[in-house]
C-alpha cells in the first residue's frame, strides 16, 4: 500500500508529531509510506531526524515579509496543490486544513476544528471538513463536533505516544539524572508549558494563575516552549507582554526547544500546565504523563474524555492556581498517567489506520 501524509509545516507542532510519528508507525507495519510538506523558512528537513523507511517529499516555502495570515495559508495551500503527485498513491491522507484543501479527495484527520472570522479562511476550513471522502479524529469528543456541525461521523483512532522516550527522561540513570540537572540549573524548580504563546493554549490564563502562585512559592518559575504557527498572535502576545508588567513577573519563553533536549525538559519540570481552551487530543500533555510529571488541565469535555482521573482540571485563572500549587499531591494520578501513556503506543495508531484504509480506498 502506498501512502501520502500531507502536513503544513516541518516544524515541531502536534499536528506535524502525530503526522512523523503515524508515518513510521506505517512504515514498520509494511505500508509505503511517503510525507509530504512544505519546507518553512528555508527548512532542509523535518524538526526532527526521520526512520529512512518513511520518504520525505518537502516543498519549499520560503518566508515573505509583511504577508497577511490569509495570504500566507493561500499561497501554502497553492504550493502544495501545485507539487504533490496524488496518481503515485493508493491512500491520500491530509493531517490538516491547508492539506486538505490543497489535494481535493482524500482522507482527512480533524485533529480539533478551527473557528475563524475571515471569510476566505471560513471557506478553506468548510472544505477542509466536507470535501474528503473519509474522516479520522483522534478523540470521540472532536467526532461529536463534526456530527453536530456537518452531520457527519468520522472514525476515532487515538494518538499514540512515545512513551519509552519520555520515560527514559524521568530514570535514575546517570545521563537522565545529569540532563534534568542542566535543566534545572538554568531554570530551577518551573512549572512547563508546551505549545507557545497563544490564544488556544490559554496562555494569559497560566501567566495569571503563576502571577498568584508566586506569593507563597517565590521561587517556583514559569517556563513556555515551542511556539511555532501560521497564525498572527501579535495582539494576544501584546496583552500577555503588558499584563507581565501589571503584575511584576517575568516567565522564561524558550521557543523551540531541539527535539532530543525536549524530554529532559519535561522530566525536569515540577509540574506540566496544560490550560488550553481547545484541544482535540492533548499529546503534549500526554508525554508529561509518560515522563511522570503531574500535569494540571483545563476542564474541557475533550480533555476529560482523553485524560480521565491521571490529571487535575482547573476551569479559571484561581482553580488553575490552586491546582498547580496542589500539583505534588498525587492521590494515585502519577501511576495512573504512566499506565494511560504506556497504553498508547504508535503501534496500535498505524494498525487502526491501515484497517480504516482498506476500508476507505481511494477511489478516482
Amino acid at each position: 500500500m502506498r501512502v501520502a501524509l500531507l502536513t503544513y509545516s516541518t516544524k515541531p507542532r502536534g499536528g506535524v508529531v502525530h503526522t512523523l510519528n503515524l508515518a513510521e508507525g506505517l512504515a514498520a507495519q509494511g505500508a509505503e509510506v511517503t510525507v509530504w510538506s512544505l519546507a518553512r523558512g528555508g527548512d532542509e528537513g523535518f524538526f526532527r531526524d526521520v526512520d529512512p523507511a518513511v520518504q520525505q517529499e518537502l516543498l519549499p516555502f520560503p518566508d515573505r515579509a509583511d504577508e497577511t495570515v490569509t495570504d500566507r495559508i493561500l499561497r501554502s495551500i497553492d504550493t502544495l496543490r501545485s507539487g504533490f503527485r496524488p496518481d503515485e498513491y493508493d491512500i491520500v491522507h491530509a493531517q490538516d486544513c491547508i492539506s486538505a484543501n490543497a489535494v481535493g479527495r482524500c482522507i482527512r484527520t480533524i485533529h480539533h476544528l478551527d473557528q475563524f472570522t475571515t471569510p476566505v479562511l471560513v471557506e478553506c476550513h468548510e472544505k477542509a471538513v466536507v470535501t474528503p471522502y473519509a474522516r479520522i479524529c483522534v478523540s470521540q469528543a472532536v467526532s461529536d463536533e463534526v456530527h453536530a456541525g456537518w452531520g457527519l461521523t468520522p472514525a476515532v483512532i487515538p494518538n499514540g505516544v512515545s512513551y519509552e522516550r519520555f520515560a527514559a527522561a524521568s530514570a535514575d540513570t546517570p545521563a537522565a539524572v545529569e540532563a534534568r540537572g542542566e535543566w534545572r540549573s538554568r531554570l530551577g524548580r518551573y512549572v512547563l508549558a508546551v505549545g507557545g504563546i497563544e490564544p488556544r493554549k490559554g496562555s494569559i490564563d497560566l501567566l495569571a494563575a503563576w502571577a498568584r502562585l508566586g506569593r507563597d512559592d517565590p521561587d517556583l518559575g514559569l517556563v513556555f516552549a515551542g511556539g511555532e504557527t501560521l497564525f498572527d498572535y501579535r495582539g494576544y502576545r501584546a496583552e500577555f507582554d503588558s499584563l507581565q508588567e501589571a503584575l511584576g513577573v517575568h516567565p522564561v519563553v524558550l521557543g523551540n526547544v531541539a527535539d532530543p533536549d525536549l524530554p529532559s525538559l519535561v522530566a525536569a519540570c515540577e509540574v506540566f500546565a496544560f490550560p488550553s481552551t481547545k484541544e482535540g487530543f492533548g499529546l503534549a500533555a500526554m508525554e508529561a504523563l509518560a515522563a511522570g510529571r503531574p500535569v494540571v488541565a483545563r476542564d474541557l469535555p475533550i480533555l476529560r474524555e482523553v485524560f480521565g482521573d491521571s490529571v487535575s482540571y482547573a476551569t479559571d485563572v484561581a482553580s488553575l492556581a490552586t491546582a498547580l500549587a496542589a500539583a505534588g499531591e498525587d492521590g494515585g494520578r502519577r501511576e495512573r498517567g504512566r499506565a494511560l501513556a504506556r497504553s498508547l503506543t504508535w503501534e496500535r495508531a498505524a494498525a487502526a489506520h491501515l484497517e480504516f484504509y482498506r476500508r476507505h480506498p481511494l477511489r478516482r
